[in-house]
């Protein structure tokens, strides 16, 4: 069974229920926690009585820097949503580990953006060097893949579109919530990672609610792509993409040609002046929520809350 672990500015906690037990290592950042597995077992089959996780402020389990990688378009709802048809060729983009933030801070929006999109996401931390030409199997998965933690692949859809890149769009300091559990799997848990189910709320609304059966493009299959052109590391962090049901959705096709016929300032005024009339953007105030789980439990990440707010 997956045991889970959550980081305060305290140290590291294994977490067991409703309490959690101080994990007796040195290890600063996740490399060196995933390096002392044996601490962290210890820790979740100690008799001590725990601490309440309610007292725990969580940070990321994920310290950084680190490398922060995403698959774009990898659930068939979400490319529904986008507007793709037929095959949908594997993407990759890089996020700044200084998006990377905690399971409770605040999704802050930076001024000049008004358009903040939501996007959950399973993400892989990595246990073991990826390097570059490594072929990944299916039961190869437990030799490179350590655990398990939601993130949030906050995106500003108005940058996002209109410079036709992702790396700012997603990389400003808030943009990628992480946590609060890194789940540490064993091998027979990655047989239920199908099951896992992602859902997202904002204000109590669900807007995202898919399993990974719904992924075009399955973990080994990612990692193997991936290492192509891209080593990882012990501790660096893979995005898996987001399911359908963000704020963003592509126009209908017949406004799409016509749009693709007006000069780009023209486009995009009025594609931002019918986006100005979503309600489903975020804006201050608003609370998100995100959970990732099995049915059963047996692999349970948690619940991240992140507000909104704006930048000062």
């Amino acid at each position: 069974m997956s045991i889970n672990v959550l980081r305060t500015a305290e140290g590291w906690w294994a977490v067991r229920g409703d309490r959690a037990v101080p994990v007796d290592t040195k290890a600063a950042t996740t490399a060196e926690l995933l390096a002392d597995r044996a601490a962290v077992r210890e820790a979740a089959a100690s008799e001590a009585v725990g601490t309440p996780v309610a007292d725990l402020v969580a940070l990321s389990p994920v310290t950084t820097p680190c490398r922060v990688v995403a698959q774009m378009v990898n659930y068939r709802s979400h490319a529904r949503d986008s507007g793709f048809t037929g095959d949908i060729p594997p993407a990759f983009f890089r996020k700044a580990s200084g998006s990377v933030s905690g399971p409770d801070g605040s999704i802050v929006r930076p001024p000049h953006v008004k358009f903040l999109d939501y996007e959950v996401e399973l993400g892989l931390v990595m246990g073991a060097p990826l390097p570059v030409g490594t072929v990944v199997e299916e039961r190869d998965l437990p030799s490179y893949v350590a655990g398990l933690v939601i993130t949030n692949d906050v995106s500003a859809r108005d940058v996002q579109l209109t410079k036709t890149q992702f790396y700012e769009s997603k990389s400003y300091p808030t943009f990628t919530p992480t946590g609060p559990h890194l789940a540490l799997l064993e091998p027979d848990d990655f047989a239920h990672l199908l099951d896992l189910r992602l859902k997202l709320s904002v204000n109590g609304g669900l807007r995202q609610d898919r399993t990974l059966a719904d992924m075009i493009v399955r973990p080994a299959r990612a990692l193997t792509l991936l290492a192509r052109f891209q080593a990882l590391d012990p501790g660096d962090l893979l995005l898996t993409g987001t399911p359908g049901g963000t704020a963003l959705k592509a126009p209908p096709k017949a406004v799409e040609k016509i749009g693709a016929l007006l000069p780009p300032a023209v486009k995009w005024k009025a594609f931002f002046k019918s986006q100005a009339r979503n309600p489903h953007y975020l804006h201050q105030g608003d609370l998100v929520t995100a959970t990732i789980a099995t049915p059963d439990g047996r692999i349970d990440l948690g619940e991240q809350r992140t507000p909104v707010t704006d930048a000062n």
